[in-house]
């Protein structure tokens, strides 16, 4: 660990915390959307206070084609009248393919024609460029949006991902229209080193935690955008609550719902979606527990287990 780290002193009271929880794309036996679960979800995450976050990993955004990403779109604006979301910006390309701006541009367009917020998903043509050259690519996106979101991705989630150097981050914090970044690397020390950057460099800037196997990071000073909280926008919207407040409560509540998240996001990670899948099933807030066919499975001896914790949640009957 980097041995000027304190995590202690970095510790944040009674602040208040602003979620955005990503938005699980239900699906049919037939493996079409479900919409009526989708738009209930979508609904359920705004009413809990959460900012939802539609056409994510968590909504197999590169698994979908661009018309159904935007009948996504259409059908959260309509749902949330005038309410904020935030939605992935996808450039599907290849190892080896060169950045494309205008591709970005298009879908950042398609975002904040509905009233979204873009969030920057990376792609090889972007994170497989030197540091400079990423800062640059990032400000070139910043011609076309007032404010968008950035993103790291552990490889490990996704081949086109990478966990930026400390360098090429703060470059990204110089670029005032990349209002905040979701940072998933699931390790705390170069998430502890980017709330102490942003601190030090630009304070309004959101750092987002992606860390579902941390999700106190909260109490450092993190935000969060995160797959997990889409299992329980609800308790999420209490957890936080209670941090604000200095209730106690919220530390029970957070090991129950790391424990969630455990369980949730094992190897392989990106199969956390059908355990979603199955877990919402068991809230009764979707009506299969189908995953998108070329996303991960998980074994249908899971259930018994989500059955438990979520028991334990007090949000599933025994």
């Amino acid at each position: 660990m980097d041995t000027t780290l304190d995590p202690l002193s970095m510790l944040r009271p009674k602040r208040a915390i602003r979620g955005y929880s990503a938005i699980l794309l239900p699906l049919l036996d037939d493996d079409s959307v479900d919409w009526p679960s989708f738009e209930a979800h979508v609904a359920r995450t705004a009413g809990s206070g959460l900012v939802p976050a539609v056409n994510m990993d968590t909504g197999y955004v590169n698994l979908i084609d661009n018309a159904l990403q935007d009948e996504v779109l259409d059908r959260t604006r309509a749902v949330l009248d005038d309410g904020p979301f935030v939605a992935g910006a996808f450039v599907g390309d290849r190892e080896g393919d060169r950045f494309q701006p205008d591709a970005y541009a298009r879908r950042m367009d398609a975002i904040q024609a509905r009233g979204g917020t873009p969030v920057i998903f990376q792609s090889y043509g972007l994170t497989r460029q030197p540091g400079p050259e990423i800062v640059a690519a990032y400000r070139e996106l910043a011609k076309y949006a007032d404010e968008y979101i950035g993103f790291e991705l552990m490889p490990e989630l996704a081949p086109f991902g990478a966990v930026y150097d400390l360098e090429t981050y703060e470059g990204m914090l110089s670029v005032p229209q990349c209002i905040g970044a979701k940072h998933s690397s699931f390790r705390r020390e170069p998430e502890w080193e980017r709330l102490q950057l942003r601190d030090r460099v630009r304070p309004d800037f959101r750092v987002m935690t992606g860390n579902d196997f941390g999700i106190d990071m909260v109490m450092y000073g993190s935000d969060y955008l995160l797959g997990l909280s889409t299992f329980a926008p609800d308790l999420f919207a209490l957890r936080d609550t209670y941090w604000e407040a200095g209730d106690p409560r919220f530390y029970e509540l957070n090991d129950q719902l790391q424990y969630l998240g455990f369980f949730a996001f094992r190897r392989p990670s990106p199969a956390y979606k059908h355990t979603a899948a199955q877990f919402l099933k068991l809230r009764g807030w979707t009506t299969t527990s189908r995953t998108h066919p070329n996303s991960p499975k998980r074994s249908e001896s899971d259930v018994p287990i989500l059955l438990e914790l979520g028991n334990r949640l007090g949000v599933v009957e025994p």
